[in-house]
């Protein structure tokens, strides 16, 4: 079963290289797919380099900054266009530890959707300030609370999709850029039924570059769980 492992990137030069060769060493058939939001820092020529040596790594270049969901969207029709079945979401910067992608690969040959989850064994989170991780955790617990969805970690971004989740998925209807895309995608794949799997998995703070998170994209998770909601009251989501 073939696997691709798509990475978005905004100046991730300190760890783009590594967490490519990580992954191509310990997974044999494992591709992966960078989207660049046009790094200024030479991330997508680090890339590029690592290409001319390995034909199991990917760019897709955009023309600047336009937002964690349309990246990964890009990414899901790559990948339902090269006929892979398993399609992963992965971070550039080490919070998501390499180690655990075959975990979510092997949970996936039972499961429509695993989600390496950061709460459903506890609190799993290594050197985040303690506001910043009382903020996350209720946060997936008012998206809990308003949308229904049975899922301890709706906003993580280290996850695994089968290909016939994102086949029945209107990918054109998907309307989050920020980090409530992780959370619309959780709701459309268990409003359709599919099979979700919580993984327990150690979230480590960044070990190098900036973070992309702002208030924009607090704001919008806050508003989309109850667009989601409504949208399914009224069956536009279904």
């Amino acid at each position: 079963m073939k696997t691709l492992i798509i990475i978005p990137t905004y100046k991730e030069i300190e760890n783009i290289e590594r967490i490519i060769g990580v992954l191509l060493r310990d997974n044999e058939n494992l591709d992966i797919l960078v989207m660049d939001d046009n790094s200024p820092d030479g991330t997508a020529d680090a890339v590029k380099k690592i290409m001319e040596t390995s034909d199991r790594v990917h760019i897709i270049e955009r023309p600047g900054k336009m937002g964690l969901g349309s990246a990964y969207v890009t990414g899901f029709r790559f990948a339902l266009e090269h006929d892979y079945e398993y399609i992963m979401e992965m971070d550039a910067d080490f919070s998501h530890d390499p180690a655990d992608v075959p975990r979510l690969i092997e949970a996936a040959k039972h499961n429509d959707l695993v989600i390496g989850s950061r709460y459903c064994n506890g609190v799993n989170i290594v050197n985040w300030p303690f506001h910043r991780l009382l903020i996350s955790f209720f946060a997936s617990k008012y998206v809990r609370c308003i949308t229904g969805m049975p899922i301890n970690d709706p906003t993580a971004g280290f996850k695994c999709f089968r290909r016939n989740v994102l086949e029945s998925i209107n990918l054109d209807d998907i309307i989050s850029d920020g980090y409530s895309f992780q959370i619309e995608m959780n709701f459309r794949a268990w409003v359709k039924g599919f099979k979700i799997k919580e993984v327990s998995v150690i979230f480590t703070e960044r070990a190098g570059g900036i973070s992309k998170m702002n208030r924009a994209i607090v704001f919008e998770a806050v508003w989309m769980v109850w667009y989601l909601q409504i949208s399914k009251l009224l069956g536009k989501i279904k």
